[in-house]
Parts: C-alpha cells; sequence; structure tokens
C-alpha cells in the first residue's frame, strides 16, 4: 500500500521535476532529438555536459512513466504469456515475488526493483540506484517499483 500523500508528491512533484530537467537539458542540444529511450539506451551517445542530467531526469521520467502506466485501482494478473514465462524463469509466480521483494527491500538509499526482459531475452529480476534504468543496461522494463 502506497498513501495517497506519497503518489501526489511522486506524481505532481518528483515527476514533473524530472520532466521540466530532462526537457532543459535537451534544449541545450537540439540535434540529439528527443527520444529519451534511445539516448537511456546508449549513454556514451549524449554529450557530456548533459550526460548526467539525462541519466538522472531522463531516467526519473522514463521510471515514473512506466510506474504510472502499470498502476491500477484493481488488483490484475499478469498475462497467460508473462505468467509462463515467470513459473519458466522463478518457479513460481510467489518465487518471483519473493525475489522481486528482496530487490526492493535490499536496495540502500533511493532506486527501483525491476522485472525486465534481458539482453537475451529471459526475465530477470534487478534493481538500480536512484532514477538509473534498465534501458541503459540493454534491458526493457516491465515492471518497476
Amino acid at each position: 500500500y502506497i498513501d495517497a500523500e506519497t503518489m501526489h508528491l511522486h506524481h505532481d512533484k518528483h515527476h514533473q521535476t524530472y520532466v521540466n530537467n530532462a526537457n532543459a537539458a535537451l534544449e541545450k542540444h537540439p540535434e540529439i532529438g528527443e527520444d529519451l529511450q534511445a539516448l537511456l539506451a546508449d549513454v556514451e551517445s549524449i554529450p557530456a555536459d548533459i550526460r548526467q542530467a539525462l541519466i538522472n531526469n531522463g531516467g526519473g521520467h522514463l521510471n515514473h512513466a512506466l510506474f504510472w502506466e502499470l498502476m491500477t485501482p484493481e488488483k490484475t494478473a499478469p498475462s497467460a504469456e508473462l505468467a509462463a514465462a515467470i513459473d519458466a524463469t522463478f518457479g513460481s509466480f510467489e518465487e518471483f515475488q519473493a525475489a522481486f521483494t528482496a530487490a526492493a527491500t535490499t536496495r540502500f538509499g533511493s532506486g527501483w526493483a525491476w522485472l525486465v526482459v534481458n539482453k537475451e531475452g529471459k526475465l530477470e529480476v534487478t534493481s538500480t540506484a536512484n532514477q538509473d534504468t534498465p534501458i541503459s543496461e540493454g534491458k526493457k522494463p516491465i515492471l518497476g517499483l
């Protein structure tokens, strides 16, 4: 459970700040475009003077955007395809939950727990610090908290 005050803080303050700061960084180099996913998938291509700002703020935007997209007021089950992949990877949904919970609760300081598809096309539970995104590691996030 996440209380309403925390949700409003993250949506109205944190996420908006990430968007504003990412846009300000991008304005300094309009030639690189605005596709944050593509830029963060190849951070070395980002000009050095805005690289960390985009890692922090672009990552913060993408991470929160996925979080809001996946959030629903009702409990939802994974699709049959995802459920089968979870069972094949972790042994059961409960084992996946345990791994995901461990990733979330053992992250020191701020950060995210993720269910991702890794470069080999396999499911993986991981975590990132602060607003780092698994996209920068060549992974596709499916679930983030």
